[in-house]
C-alpha cells in the first residue's frame, strides 16, 4: 500500500539533484573528469552492495550527465535527452507536451530501454464455488483485537463553504474492553470502494465469479526465493471479500507490478509504454504520470485495454489494505464509554485517463457510513423517534509510546496542532479539566496551544470548547492564526501560520523549554508544517540561548532524547493513507 521511502522521497530529490549538477558541471572546466570521479565512486558502491536497486537508477542519471564526453559513441542520442530539457533548441515543455500515461515523445519513445527482469511467479490460484454464508468484515486478519462498535454521534465541524469538510464521530465503546489514554491513536478498519471493486472485477472478467472462494498455494516450480503465501489474504474467502477488505487496490503500482503487466499486454504500443514506465530511462515519466497522479491498478488497466493480467498477479503484488490511524479527541474521564475522533473528507482529482473527483478510501467510506446520523453542527439537537439502528464500524487499538501528558502535572506543556492536528490536544485539555476539578488544590503547569486554520468563520475547529478551556484557566495561553483571513481586531492573530505565532512568543517558549523543563507536542503534517516548526524552534533556541545554530540543533536533540519534544506526524502517500511517526 505504502510507497517505499525511496520512491516517495529520494527519487524526486535525485531528479532535482542531477539537474543542478549538470548546470554546475557544464559551466565548469574539467566536466568529464568530475563525472568520471563520480562514476568511480558509484562503481565502488556497486561493488560493495550490488543488490541495491537505487544504485542502478543513480548510474543511469550519471550517464545522462556525460553530455560532452567525446569518447562516447552515443553522445548525440544522449544530447537529445539532455537533462536541461532541450532538443534541437526546443524548450522542455514542447518536447514533452504530448506525453501522457499512455504515450511518450522522443527522446524516450526512441530510446533503448533498460527494464528490470520480470518478477518471478509464485502463487497458484484456484477459484471454487462458495457453499457457505457471506463473510463479515470481522474475518479480516489482524494481530490486534478488533472491536465492532456503534456510532453514537456524527457532527460536521466546518461550514459548507470551507475548503475541507471536517467531521467529528463519536463511538460507543461502553460494551467493550477497549481502553485508551489521551494522546493515543486507534485504527479504523475500512473497505475499498464498492464501485471500484466492481469495476476491477469487470475489467478482469471475473464478475460472474466474485462469490467464488479463493484458495492459494505456492507454485511448485517457482523461482522466487523464500516464496510464502501472503498473510493478508485469508484462505477460502470470496474474491469480492478479498478485493474489498484485504488488498489495497488504490495503491500506486510499483515498478515491479508495471513490469509484470508488460508480459500480459498484447498491443505492442501499450507494451512499449509499460516498459518505458518501469525502465530506468522512464523514471521521470513514472513519477509524473503514475506516482504524482496517484494512479491505481484499475487506472492502468483502463488506460491499457490489451493488458489482461491473471488474478494471481494481483495477489502477488497488491499490498495489504491497511487500517487508517486516527487520534483520540476525548478523555475517558470526561466521556466515559465514548471514543471521539475527527477527520477531513479527503478529495482529490485523478487525471490518469480522464479527470475524476475521488474521495479517500477511508474518509469517503466513513462519510457515507455516518450520513444517517450526521448533524450540521454541535448546537443542533437530533430529532427523537423513528431512529434507525446505529451504524457500526470496526476499530483496533494503536497505542503510542510517549505522546501522552507528562507524568508530572506541574510541568508546563506547549501544544502545536494546526487543522485536524488539534485532535489529541482536545483530549489533553478534557483530561486536564477533569483532573483540576478532582484536585482543586493541585499544582498544574501552564498549557499553551498554537492552533492554525484557514478561516476563522469556516474551519476554526472546536472554537467554543477552546474558548471555554481558556476562560476556565485550563488552557492558559491560546494562540490562533488564520492563514487566509486578514487580521481584524485584537482577537485575530496578526500572523498566518503556527510557526509565526511561536516565533512571536519566542521568549516564553524558550523559557519553558530551557529553564522550566517544559514539554512540547507537535501534531500534524510532517512534510511541511513540522519542518517549519522544527526550524523555528532551532531559531528560537539559538537566539534566546545565544548559541550557534549547530549547538541549538544539539540542544533540541537533547530535548527529544529526554522525551520533552514529542512528534505525532504523518505523511500523506496515497490518498487517505498516513505513514505515521510518533
Amino acid at each position: 500500500m505504502r510507497m517505499t521511502a525511496w520512491e516517495l522521497v529520494v527519487e524526486p530529490w535525485i531528479d532535482g539533484l542531477w539537474a543542478a549538477l549538470t548546470k554546475h558541471f557544464t559551466s565548469s572546466r574539467g566536466k568529464v573528469e568530475r563525472i568520471g570521479a563520480l562514476r568511480v565512486a558509484l562503481d565502488a558502491s556497486r561493488r560493495m552492495d550490488r543488490l541495491k536497486p537505487e544504485l542502478l537508477h543513480i548510474e543511469s542519471q550519471v550517464e545522462l550527465l556525460r553530455l560532452g564526453d567525446p569518447g562516447r559513441r552515443d553522445s548525440e542520442a544522449w544530447g537529445q535527452n539532455a537533462v536541461d530539457g532541450s532538443r534541437s533548441g526546443a524548450p522542455a515543455a514542447e518536447t514533452e507536451s504530448e506525453s501522457s500515461l499512455t504515450c511518450s515523445e522522443p527522446p524516450l519513445s526512441q530510446a533503448a530501454l533498460s527494464t528490470p527482469a520480470a518478477p518471478p511467479e509464485y502463487l497458484h490460484v484456484r477459484l471454487q464455488e462458495s457453499l457457505g454464508p457471506e463473510e463479515s468484515q470481522a474475518s479480516v486478519t489482524s494481530v490486534d483485537p478488533i472491536f465492532q462498535v456503534p456510532i453514537s454521534k456524527a457532527v460536521q465541524l466546518t461550514t459548507n463553504d470551507a475548503i475541507k469538510t471536517t467531521l467529528l464521530v463519536e463511538l460507543d465503546i461502553s460494551k467493550t474492553d477497549f481502553s485508551y489514554q489521551p494522546g493515543d491513536a486507534f485504527n479504523v478498519i475500512c473497505p475499498n470502494s464498492d464501485s471500484e471493486v466492481q469495476n476491477l472485477l469487470q475489467r478482469l472478467q471475473l464478475t460472474d465469479r466474485r462469490e467464488h472462494c479463493v484458495h492459494l498455494k505456492i507454485k511448485e516450480d517457482t523461482k522466487k526465493k523464500g516464496a510464502a503465501l501472503p498473510p493478508h489474504v485469508p484462505d477460502g474467502r470470496s474474491l469480492q471479500f478479498i478485493l474489498t477488505w484485504c488488498l489495497e487496490i488504490r495503491a500506486v503500482p510499483k515498478k515491479a507490478l508495471l513490469r509484470a503487466l508488460v508480459d500480459h499486454t498484447s498491443d505492442l504500443r501499450e507494451k512499449r509504454r509499460l516498459q518505458e514506465l518501469c525502465s530506468r530511462e522512464g523514471a521521470a515519466h513514472y513519477n509524473r504520470f503514475v506516482r504524482d497522479e496517484r494512479a491505481s491498478l484499475l487506472d492502468l488497466l483502463l488506460a491499457f485495454p490489451s493488458c489482461r493480467p491473471p488474478l494471481r498477479l494481483l495477489l502477488e503484488h497488491l499490498p495489504k489494505l491497511q487500517p487508517r490511524p486516527y487520534s483520540c479527541v476525548s478523555s475517558n474521564l470526561s466521556h466515559p464509554g465514548k471514543l471521539r475522533f475527527i477527520f477531513n473528507i479527503v478529495e482529490f482529482l485523478s487525471n490518469t485517463t480522464k479527470e475524476v473527483l475521488r474521495k479517500g478510501v477511508c474518509t469517503g467510506w466513513l462519510a457515507a457510513v455516518v450520513a444517517s446520523v450526521l448533524r450540521p453542527d454541535m448546537r443542533v439537537s437530533r430529532a427523537e423517534g423513528g431512529k434507525a439502528p446505529a451504524p457500526e464500524i470496526s476499530i483496533s487499538p494503536r497505542t503510542t509510546n510517549f505522546f501522552h501528558l507528562p507524568s508530572d502535572p506541574s510541568a508546563p506543556i506547549i501544544m502545536v496542532g494546526p487543522g485536524t492536528g488539534v485532535a489529541p490536544f482536545i483530549g489533553f485539555l478534557l483530561h486536564r479539566e477533569k483532573l483540576q476539578e478532582q484536585h482543586p488544590d493541585g499544582h498544574f503547569g501552564a498549557m499553551w496551544l498554537f492552533f492554525g486554520c484557514r478561516h476563522k468563520d469556516r474551519d476554526y475547529l472546536f472554537r467554543e470548547e477552546l474558548r471555554r478551556f481558556h476562560q476556565r484557566g485550563v488552557l492558559t495561553h491560546l494562540k490562533v492564526s488564520f492563514s487566509r483571513d486578514a487580521p481584524v481586531g485584537e482577537e485575530d492573530a496578526p500572523v498566518k501560520y503556527v510557526q509565526d505565532n511561536i516565533r512571536l512568543h519566542s521568549e516564553q517558549v524558550a523559557r519553558l523549554l530551557l529553564h522550566e523543563r517544559g514539554c512540547i507536542y507537535v501534531c500534524g503534517d510532517a512534510k511541511n508544517m513540522a519542518k517549519d516548526v522544527n526550524d523555528t524552534l532551532v531559531e528560537i533556541i539559538s537566539k534566546q540561548a545565544g548559541v550557534e545554530k549547530l549547538e541549538a540543533l544539539k540542544m533540541l536533540a537533547t530535548l527529544k532524547e529526554e522525551k520533552r519534544v514529542s512528534d505525532y506526524l504523518f505523511i500523506w502517500t496515497v490518498p487517505d493513507v498516513r505513514v505515521t511517526t510518533v
